[in-house]
């Protein structure tokens, strides 16, 4: 559940930015025209498709009832440390709007920091899926 919830904020952020970018103007031209930002958007992308595959796995092999604890620590490790790279960079994307209450990146951007604790802190879900592979 957490990794969904964290994988959602994450899209929402990304079109925010998407739309921030293709709107936006800077030195005369649309922020999204400048080769940086098609490459971070374009990583981005690629991150939070590979996300959604992974929780569909996650989902499928759940509904099956073999979830094991290593499966879901990585589904929540890497879905709660993508939203905050991807609201980090459409923070970074906005410029200094980004950091302004009334635009909603900001609040995503401040609210992903807690998905990476509660539930089980990044670190938890670390030790978690080292030990998986230390078992081995």
């Amino acid at each position: 559940i957490s990794a969904t919830g964290s994988l959602a904020c994450a899209q929402r952020a990304f079109d925010l930015t998407r739309d921030f970018v293709i709107e936006r103007k800077a030195f005369g031209q649309r922020i999204a025209d400048f080769q940086n930002t098609r490459f971070k958007l374009a990583e981005l992308r690629t991150e939070l498709d590979m996300c959604q595959v992974f929780i569909d796995k996650c989902v499928e092999v759940h509904n099956q009832g073999k979830l094991s604890s290593e499966m879901a620590s990585k589904a929540k490790l890497y879905a709660t440390e993508l939203e905050g790279r991807v609201t980090d960079e459409g923070v970074q994307l906005h410029g200094g709007a980004g950091y302004m209450d009334e635009y909603e990146i900001s609040r995503l951007y401040t609210n992903a920091r807690i998905s990476r604790i509660y539930a089980g802190s990044s670190e938890i879900m670390k030790e978690i899926v080292a030990r998986s592979v230390l078992d081995d």
